[in-house]
């Protein structure tokens, strides 16, 4: 199969998150194509992909397929044909890396024992994705693995892997909150309640949440990433909106954030005489994700014997997250995670030289365009090599 084929076709056919449809029928097509026992709309649009040989562990390999709302802006010749819709976080990539991985481990088959477990995971965006297939019954139905591996591209230079051991990318809890006011006319303020004031006040507030109450040893973000309110300049609206996202890496912070928003928005109502005590909806939860640092080393050795330690970074904790963690949490076995690198190297030499990395195109950018190669090849020989890891080896 041509990989670099099949990644530029799904970069032009990006869905959005519970939308794969097209994408997973593309997946299932090809996996089915080399022998997989193949099966589809598990959790909604997720596909998974057997392959038996012979006694031995089953090994998972997971990888993400929605893209994001977000309108392409790198000029590419194989840019997003959907208008608002790109693969902006190199979900494309991870599948079509899975894919080849798919191949290689089958065209090597004669070399180990076991199982393979292939997972293309819908609605990552969203978080939403794992646990709607764990609660179809993944591994009721499939069989429960021995590990969980994964990767994702990232903003390293093309042909390096990163990787953590322990917490190595935050856990995320997402609220949407309603205050409630009294509409009026905008030239008569005093026989209204204003939410938009009170949601500005409710916004500058939970700034202060990681700054004064967070300890400086731990790591938290509270992001305010929506907020909507009213239809015409001279109306006060009865209502405004914020959705609230928060990044924590330990229970003990997580309940603590947790419990200070709705905290600052219950006051700030109360403070502004709302009529009607604020809704406070959490959704959208994952957990934080541990590399497990046996399983991790492990892992980590087998990737210095093949690719070069001079080809392997230790990285910092990610405040981004991922749900990957649903599933090893769901059937009691350790998780290894792990990132590798998809921009031109001297670029990003050249920027940490300059103390500009953040000037890099990074995931969710609508420039952020990782090289085709090596890109792919590193992608698909880490899921192999990851793979035989884990899986039983013929003597």
């Amino acid at each position: 199969m041509n990989l670099a084929d099949f990644y530029r076709d799904l970069h032009e056919h990006p869905e959005l998150s519970r939308q794969e449809h097209r994408t997973a029928g593309k997946l299932a097509e090809a996996l089915a194509s080399l022998g997989y026992e193949v099966t589809t709309g598990v959790g909604g649009t997720g596909v998974v992909a057997l392959l038996r040989n012979g006694d031995g562990p089953t090994v998972m390999l997971r990888a993400d397929m929605d893209a994001l709302p977000i309108e392409e802006q790198t000029g590419l010749s194989y840019t997003s044909k959907v208008p608002g819709v790109m693969h902006a976080c190199g979900h494309d990539m991870h599948v079509t890396c899975l894919v080849g991985a798919a191949e290689k481990l089958l065209a090597d088959k004669d070399s180990w024992t076991g199982t393979l477990m292939l997972v293309c995971q819908p609605a990552e965006e969203t978080t939403t994705g794992a646990r709607a297939m764990v609660a179809d019954g993944l591994f009721e139905r499939f069989g429960k693995p021995d590990i969980v591996l994964g990767q994702h591209v990232c903003p390293l230079p093309a042909g390096m892997l990163g990787y953590g051991t322990g917490p190595v990318m935050a856990g995320s809890d997402s609220v949407r909150v309603t205050l409630h006011g009294r509409g009026g006319h905008g030239s008569r303020p005093e026989t209204t309640v204003d939410p938009v004031l009170m949601a500005a006040n409710v916004v500058v507030r939970l700034q202060g949440i990681v700054a004064r109450e967070v300890p400086p040893a731990e790591t938290a973000v509270v992001t305010v990433g929506k907020l909507h309110a009213g239809t015409k300049d001279n109306i006060i609206p009865e209502t405004a909106e914020l959705d609230i996202n928060m990044r924590t890496y330990t229970r003990q912070t997580r309940d603590l954030v947790r419990a200070a928003i709705e905290r600052i928005v219950r006051a700030e109502a109360a403070a502004s005489g709302a009529p009607k005590d604020p809704e406070i909806d959490w959704h959208n939860s994952a957990p934080v994700l541990v590399s497990d640092p046996d399983s991790t080393t492990r892992t980590v050795e087998a990737f210095t014997g093949h690719f070069g330690a001079d080809k392997l970074m230790v990285l910092p904790v990610v405040t981004g997250s991922e749900d990957i963690g649903i599933f090893g949490d769901a059937a009691g076995v350790p998780t290894v995670f792990w990132f590798w690198g998809g921009l031109e190297f001297d670029v990003v030499v050249k920027a940490i030289q300059e103390g500009g990395i953040e000037a890099l195109p990074s995931n969710h950018s609508p420039v952020f365009a990782p090289l085709i190669e090596p890109t792919l090849s590193t992608g698909v020989d880490a899921l192999c090599v990851a793979a035989l890891t884990w899986l039983g080896q013929r003597g």
